[in-house]
């Protein structure tokens, strides 16, 4: 385990102006200690540019330790225990750029007890063995079953230890145990090999079952938060960001667990990650997000891929006089490099307005009024006017019907089906406030008749 106080003692300029090399700052306090001989530590290490944006350089740096017989770190920048001490990192770009950063190392030669909610649950995860393509399915796979994502941590030390006449593990003989050898696929395994021997994984789960298979004391600290270095950054197209998630524990300590999370793009053209967060933007332009998921925590990393990075600021006519709205839509493009459409003809607006609000296009009589108005405040009104419209209601019902999954499953349509929708409409018809309508649904209780939320 990593007691991670921060990831920066020190960062050094760079000699050209305008310029800078730093690792990234961890909790903002004043060292980094690598506790136990499985510790990990994943440095992040940043160039600011003279146009003012940074990149990531983790894996384009020269990496040495002083002493070596501390810490090994490989080129990806992964820092691993070797022997008790302490150690200056200096990451070196070129000839005459460089940061620094000192690191403790302790307690590499104790065997400490393995939790298995707590270390053995995630490798799991990591691996995707209790995924629900796999054992973490309602029926398991192949007579063995795990909890969806490891939420049953009691029930899969059970089915690990205790069923199948304890042939999965072996305490006699750990390397025979059935667990390891087709987590390496050394027996055959439908899943294939999902780690290899001279892995970290397999090297705790080795030691879990050397130990005993114990489940743990059930008082060690807990997960309490997870939280992504960086939080957001701007990207270039075809360019890469290594991703640095930290775990803080019930009692405060904080740990280094990138290597350990689950990694997920929410587009894949926009943005792939590797299973160790190095994430790897693609061509086009626009926003992505990476989640990164520890142990039922959450959080993520948010990328801007701009259209052009010149420094300079979009001018947008009207924009400092904007609605609510539109001042977040002008940040956003600005943040993209992207210049806004001009503001579209009478036709255009018209049609696209009706469709957005009313869910249909214009009639002949709608757009002979609309395009023969020359009052001034004529797109406000037609506005107020859809939105007051019985054709606004029966829409948005519609969509947060969809949303909300109120579909019929087989056979005729339900009374249920019918009267959650009826209950949606009337709520877009009384411009009913949105988060009444979540707090409604959330609360419902009673019957259908009285309370239409309950359907849902």
């Amino acid at each position: 385990m990593i007691r991670l106080i921060a990831l920066i003692l020190a960062a050094f300029p760079l000699v050209a102006a305008g310029q800078e090399l730093r690792f990234e700052n961890v909790e903002g306090k004043a060292a980094s200690e690598l506790f136990g001989a499985d510790a990990r530590l994943q440095l992040l290490l940043t160039e600011t540019g003279d146009n003012g944006l940074d990149s990531d350089v983790t894996r384009a740096a020269a990496y040495e330790a002083e002493p070596r017989q501390v810490v090994a770190i490989s080129a990806t920048g992964l820092v691993t225990p070797l022997a008790d001490g302490k150690v200056k990192v200096t990451a070196r770009l070129g000839a005459d750029r460089s940061a620094t950063v000192e690191l403790s190392v302790s307690a590499t030669t104790e065997n400490h007890p393995v939790s298995f909610p707590g270390q053995i649950v995630p490798i799991f995860t990591k691996l995707g063995c209790n995924g629900g393509g796999c054992h973490g399915k309602i029926a398991g796979q192949n007579g063995f079953r795990l909890s969806l994502l490891g939420f049953e941590p009691n029930a899969d030390h059970k089915h690990l230890v205790a069923e199948s006449r304890g042939r999965r593990v072996s305490f006699s003989a750990p390397d025979r145990s059935l667990l390891l050898q087709k987590t390496i696929n050394e027996v055959p395994h439908g899943g294939g090999a999902r780690t290899q021997r001279d892995s970290h994984e397999y090297r705790m789960l080795r030691r879990w079952i050397a130990q005993g298979m114990p489940y743990g004391s059930g008082d060690e600290p807990t997960v309490t938060s997870i939280r992504v270095y960086p939080e957001s950054r701007r990207l270039l197209p075809k360019s890469q960001q290594q991703l640095t998630v930290v775990a803080t524990y019930s009692d405060g300590r904080v740990e280094d667990i990138t290597r350990g999370a689950v990694f997920e793009s929410n587009d894949d053209q926009m943005a792939e990650v590797t299973p160790d967060g190095l994430v790897q933007i693609g061509e086009l332009v626009g926003d992505v997000s990476v989640m990164a998921r520890y142990q039922g925590h959450v959080c993520v990393f948010r990328a801007d891929i701009p259209l052009r990075v010149d420094g300079s600021k979009l001018l947008v006519d009207g924009s400092d006089n904007a609605n609510l709205v539109d001042r977040f839509v002008y940040k956003k493009l600005e943040s993209l490099g992207i210049p806004p459409s001009p503001v579209c003809e009478d036709a255009t607006f018209l049609r696209r307005v009706t469709l957005d609000i009313a869910g249909r296009i214009p009639t002949l009589e709608e757009t002979d009024a609309f395009l023969g108005d020359e009052a001034s405040g004529k797109r406000e009104r037609l506005i107020d006017r859809l939105l007051a419209s019985e054709d606004y209601a029966i829409h948005f019902a519609k969509k947060w019907s969809v949303i909300l999954r109120n579909r019929r499953t087989d056979g005729a349509l339900q009374l249920n089906n019918m009267v959650f929708h009826r209950w949606l409409r009337d709520a877009m018809r009384d411009n009913q406030p949105y988060d009444q309508i979540v707090r409604e649904l959330l609360t419902a209780s009673g019957s259908i008749d009285s309370n239409p939320p309950v359907a849902w």
